[in-house]
């Protein structure tokens, strides 16, 4: 990142911070992407909170990131599902980082989920609140029974929008890098989007535009409806769909295939996600009848008698191996997370899912504009 642009950067989140800034700053723990940008969104989320540690997602950190949220004093700890999947595991965590502190958690894909119950009835400080950014963690605190504190999600925001639809662009386009990679392409392909929300409406609007026959499948009927009059075929049930499809794309951001569904694959067929393995995709339930062997750069093949299929970048976010960049428009729900931090310790939510106003958002738009449309 050039300096000017790092420094336009740091203006934006300053300002967006001191327009957001809480009388009292709360504790934070933040699980984030840490790619080449975000230190600059660190340092924003550190002005409004007291932010005790940073956790990188970790299939995307990037070293030099990395590198420089250390340097500037946020300590980096080590993510999984496991760490919060065990509440006395969580609450050992947060009592070495935060004892007797109030608490803001800053979530990418509901990792706080498990355990915040017994978070927020054992913690020696007070749990204010969760931030989530992702439509699949947004998912797992609705399904719990009852939310114990406040969860300001910014996954169905307006300002995720233009985030959303550039994602899909990125998925695309690396998909079809890898394909070439290996002197196949896209055309002459039938591809499957497996959810039909704004990632994967993005991204079969993509495919078509590319000339792709594209094939929608969404267990929700109410989206296969929305599917078909946007001109899609829809499949009647997932199996239909693999079964035709060369190029399977799933954008759920939950459990898209299961063990059982991968023999259903038509021979040749390259399978890519959206978010991870670990949420789009049962691997371990494969049949162990399955070979696999790494043919290429991010591309790997199962194959078992009469069938094969390839996987790319072992089931991971496919669009991470190019960055994932979707420009500025990132930093539209980088600004309203730093904003529902701040309405967290402002205090006065309900427990529940929340969202922060329009006019909240109208202002981090107003911002953003002056900083990126000049």
């Amino acid at each position: 990142m050039e300096a000017f642009e790092q420094a336009r950067l740091d203006a934006y989140f300053g300002r967006v911070a001191s327009r957001f800034m809480p009388t009292r700053r709360p504790t934070a723990f933040l699980i984030t992407h840490l790619l080449p940008e975000r230190p600059a969104f660190v340092r924003g989320v550190a002005g409004v909170t007291e932010l005790r540690a940073v956790l990188p997602k970790p299939k995307s950190v990037h070293a030099e990131a990395l590198r420089q949220v250390e340097e500037e004093g946020h300590p980096c700890d080590k993510l999984s599902r496991e760490l919060f999947t065990d509440p006395d595991r969580a609450l050992l965590y947060l009592e070495a980082r935060a004892a007797g502190r109030p608490v803001v958690l800053l979530d990418v894909g509901g990792y706080f989920a498990p355990s915040l119950g017994a978070l927020c009835d054992r913690f020696s400080g007070r749990i204010v609140g969760v931030v989530e950014d992702t439509e699949n963690g947004h998912r797992r605190y609705a399904d719990l029974d009852k939310l114990p504190c406040p969860v300001v999600s910014v996954a169905r925001s307006p300002l995720k929008d233009p985030e959303d639809f550039l994602v899909g662009q990125s998925v695309v386009f690396s998909a079809e890098a890898l394909m070439r990679g290996r002197g196949d392409i896209l055309h002459g392909r039938t591809a499957l989007v497996i959810g039909f929300g704004k990632l994967g409406s993005s991204i079969a609007r993509l495919l078509h535009a590319k000339g792709v026959r594209v094939t929608v499948y969404d267990i929700d009927p109410v989206r296969r409806t929305q599917a078909l009059s946007q001109g899609f075929t829809v499949a009647r049930d997932r199996e239909a769909g693999l079964s035709d499809a060369g190029l399977v794309l799933c954008a759920t951001g939950a459990l898209s295939l299961r063990g059982e569904d991968f023999p259903h694959l038509r021979n040749g067929a390259y399978v890519a996600t959206v978010t991870s393995s670990e949420d789009e995709l049962e691997l371990a339930g494969l049949p162990d009848v399955y070979e696999r062997a790494h043919i290429g750069e991010h591309v790997t093949r199962y194959l078992t008698t009469g069938h094969y299929f390839y996987l790319l970048n072992s089931g991971n976010a496919v669009n991470f191996l190019h960055g994932a960049s979707v420009g500025p428009f990132i930093h539209l729900v980088q600004g309203e997370i730093i904003a529902a931090s701040a309405a967290l310790a402002r205090g006065g939510l309900d427990p529940g899912m929340q969202e922060i106003g329009p006019g909240d958002r109208a202002t981090i738009a107003a911002i953003w504009l002056d900083y990126f449309n000049r």
